[in-house]
């Protein structure tokens, strides 16, 4: 449940790099350690049915501060091989050249570049999305889930958030029918906050 020794030195690496405005924010580790947190995705089946899907293997972090959440921020990485719709043969499909080349680009990334606070729980947050190599401009509309000690001494944060995208933007050209030209990605986030002392947060 808690980071590992290298997450939290990389995790120390970064915020040696951020404005000195978010340091003074609290940073959260996204529980992927114990799968509080889920990155899937649904696409409709030409027409007639949604189809889900999820990625399981990824990581990231994130800062909140509810004094100066217009401060927060987002990164996240995927492992693009790691794509699980449920049924093998067509999983194998997904991660060949035509979908997402997982050979040649086995991983996807997210990083916000800003938020826009509507109330104390609703937000909506602007990112660079990148995928087989291409990088999109995204925006996902968000909710604060919850924030809290948990029973092991830390305390955890979360946010569940949803945005679409449009898969020729990103170089999926395969035709799958009228209804299935765009994507929906569902995005439910823990976090668990960092003491600053072990992740050389400055002061």
């Amino acid at each position: 449940m808690h980071a590992t020794p290298l997450r939290t030195a990389l995790l120390a690496v970064a915020l040696q790099w951020l404005p000195a405005a978010t340091l003074n924010a609290d940073t959260y580790l996204i529980d992927t350690d114990g799968m509080h947190a889920s990155i899937q995705f649904r696409i409709q089946h030409l027409g007639y049915s949604w189809l889900y899907g999820r990625f399981n293997a990824f990581s990231g972090s994130f800062s909140y501060d509810a004094a100066q959440p217009e401060a927060s921020w987002v990164k996240v990485t995927i492992n693009t091989a790691s794509i699980d719709s449920n049924h093998a043969k067509r999983d194998k499909h997904l991660r060949d050249e035509e979908f997402l080349n997982v050979s040649r680009y086995p991983e996807a990334t997210f990083a916000s570049t800003g938020v826009q606070w509507h109330s104390a729980d609703a937000l909506t947050l602007s990112g660079q999305l990148t995928l087989r190599g291409v990088t999109r401009d995204v925006v996902i509309e968000a909710t604060k889930v919850g924030s809290g000690p948990d029973p092991w001494g830390g305390f955890r944060v979360g946010f569940s958030g949803t945005t679409r995208i449009a898969l020729k933007d990103f170089g999926i050209d395969k035709y799958l029918g009228p209804a299935s030209t765009t994507l929906e990605l569902l995005l439910d986030i823990e976090g668990i906050r960092q003491d600053p002392r072990k992740a050389g947060k400055r002061s």
